[in-house]
């Protein structure tokens, strides 16, 4: 599966395409009008992780956290985003790019979306984490930054 074109999109971006936060309405526009807004199945995870933790802090209540999850289901069954696999090797990577970025801060999850985005030739990402958006340059990617 080919990436060109694509944009990779972290999930502390698409949350706030789902939720609203601080720029949903920019990040709205944004994958709106982007040709193919793309994302692994380890953002299915963490959008159910991020949405039961919300949940648990009474921020959704359980039937706008099921509706959000469905529809977020919905938009990667309709090809609103386009899913790339997890594979094994992605994590060799993730474990290669802590080696290699040792003076940044890189948590286990997004050197794996890093080690994915490398993998299938992403060239941009969009992103609402600073020290992601740090690492991410650092590799030579374009990146998005919505705070």
């Amino acid at each position: 599966m080919n990436a060109n074109g694509a944009v990779y999109l972290d999930t502390s971006a698409l949350a706030k395409w789902y939720l609203l936060e601080s720029n949903s309405p920019q990040v709205t526009e944004y994958i709106v009008n982007l040709d193919r807004a793309a994302i692994s199945s380890l953002t299915i995870t963490e959008m159910r992780c991020l949405l039961a933790r919300r949940k648990r802090m009474r921020e959704l209540d359980a039937s706008l956290e099921a509706q959000i999850y469905a529809t977020f289901l919905e938009d990667i069954a309709q090809g609103s985003l386009w899913l790339y696999p997890v594979e094994d090797k992605h994590m060799e990577s993730a474990a290669n790019l802590i080696s290699i970025l040792p003076s940044l801060t890189l948590r286990t999850l997004d050197a794996i979306h890093l080690g994915i985005a490398q993998h299938y030739g992403f060239e941009r990402i969009a992103t609402a984490d600073k020290n992601f958006a740090e690492a991410a340059v650092a590799l030579g990617l374009r990146v998005d930054l919505f705070e």
